[in-house]
């Protein structure tokens, strides 16, 4: 799979997916697809309100309390806050099935069904402006990632997408080695989150890896 392939989406209207009661096993995830997404004004009626987020609240500070709170807006359908918390034009990069553009749907406004799909985060990380969040629909066997950077006016600027695949975020490290003739610069790439919920879908899932 070709990562430096990037494919603009010409058109934000995608079909819409299909109910848990006809969800079929999707076929075989696409190349990254990228995208400039102008928010909407307005969030479906259909989201249904999740009560109960998650059994043991998550808790966060700084840019990733930013990003849980957009996750409680959208539950709550509160338009203003997630204008006020996402850019005008959010830059968007998804790896997956095309029928799980389940975000754009949902941002865009072009989700019309009643079974609107429901991101509920089981883990977020924060890594300076980027921010780490993972969750699992076992009722469809679907596991998703989103990975947000948030500029420094605590501004969403950009997520990437990650669905029915296993993720390792590694960080560049620059070690500078001198001695008294010659400098050395030794780069490095600890690896610093690993998702844990690709494996709960019941099926081989490819791998990626990204580098922040």
């Amino acid at each position: 799979m070709n990562l430096t392939h990037h494919v603009t989406v010409p058109s934000l209207k995608y079909p819409n997916y299909p109910s848990s009661s006809s969800y079929k096993t999707p076929s075989p995830p696409k190349p990254f697809h990228q995208s400039i997404i102008p928010i909407s004004d307005q969030l479906p009626t259909t989201l249904t309100e999740l009560a109960n987020l998650q059994a043991q609240p998550l808790t966060t500070s700084g840019n990733g309390n930013t990003v849980l709170t957009l996750y409680h807006a959208l539950t709550s359908r509160d338009v203003q806050l997630v204008n006020k918390l996402l850019s005008p034009d959010l830059e968007w990069w998804f790896h997956g099935p095309r029928s799980h553009q389940f975000m754009m749907q949902l941002l865009t406004g072009t989700d019309n069904t009643s079974d609107t799909f429901q991101f509920v985060p089981h883990s977020i990380d924060a890594f300076g402006s980027t921010v780490i969040v993972e969750g699992c629909d076992q009722g469809r066997d679907i596991s998703w990632i989103h990975v947000w950077s948030v500029d420094s006016n605590g501004v969403i600027t950009q997520v990437r997408e990650y669905f029915n695949t296993s993720l390792t975020v590694t960080r560049f490290v620059v070690n500078n080695t001198s001695k008294p003739v010659v400098s050395v610069r030794v780069l490095h790439c600890p690896s610093v989150w690993e998702s844990s919920l690709s494996n709960r879908v019941g099926k081989s899932v490819p791998g990626l890896v990204l580098a922040i």
